[in-house]
């Protein structure tokens, strides 16, 4: 696996919900949006295009798979899809569910917050994600082993 270690992805991430030998899902620790996901590509490459082709299908079908999972655990209004890659340079996918009463909505959640979810709103979102990993779990299983 061709890693760096100046780069954040190279290094221990947290406990994946689902892995395979090219690429992990794991439940990004953020408070105010419960269910953001992170698809990471294991070796240390910059773009889509760095990919095989086959290689390209199979992170695609792991982020759609992530988002289905999302939408039928969480129901949120609308899922954000990012690889950005400007800060970190490492293949990844940022999987969010958004709602119309989140931090930031209608924009991205990397813009200035617009107001605060309610507590009570955010605690039931977080409680779903045991649920959420499951639903990751069983629709990665068909690809390979979890973690």
């Amino acid at each position: 696996m061709t890693q760096q270690a100046t780069c954040d992805l190279c290094m221990p991430q947290p406990e994946p919900v689902w892995r395979n030998e090219r690429f992990s899902v794991i439940l990004v620790d953020d408070a105010s949006y419960p269910g953001f996901c992170r698809v990471i590509w294991h070796d240390h490459v910059k773009e889509m295009s760095d990919l095989t082709p086959a290689d390209r299908l199979a992170i695609m079908d792991a982020v759609n798979q992530v988002e289905l999972a999302q939408r039928d655990v969480l129901q949120p209004e609308k899922i954000n899809l990012a690889s950005l890659g400007n800060v970190v340079p490492h293949l990844h996918w940022h999987v969010i569910p958004r709602f119309r009463d989140d931090a930031h909505f209608p924009n991205p959640v990397w813009a200035q917050a617009m107001r605060a979810t309610d507590p009570a709103t955010l605690a039931a979102r977080r409680a779903l994600l045991p649920q959420l990993s499951s639903a990751i779990l069983q629709r990665l299983s068909p690809h390979s082993t979890a973690p």
